[in-house]
């Protein structure tokens, strides 16, 4: 069993929604992401996590969501 408390809390915001690249536009998760999150330890959510933020990033600035989201990340 993984001690819970010592591991990184879930990205997740509640708003999913799979790209056509099975990523969430919510945590930006990709779906093997989320389906292993549960079960993962401290270092796997973590290397998770830097995906994540890369992902976002990478997201955002292609403006696959939109302008909107883009002007709220600055020095994108």
């Amino acid at each position: 069993m993984i001690n819970s408390e010592n591991l990184p809390a879930s990205p997740c915001v509640r708003n999913c929604c799979l790209n056509d690249d099975d990523i969430c536009l919510g945590c930006f998760r990709s779906l093997e992401e989320i389906r292993l999150w549960s079960t993962a330890d401290a270092q796997t959510r973590h290397l998770f996590l830097q995906r994540v933020a890369e992902r976002r990033i990478d997201i955002l600035k292609t403006r696959r969501l939109g302008p909107f989201y883009s002007e709220q990340l600055p020095g994108i």
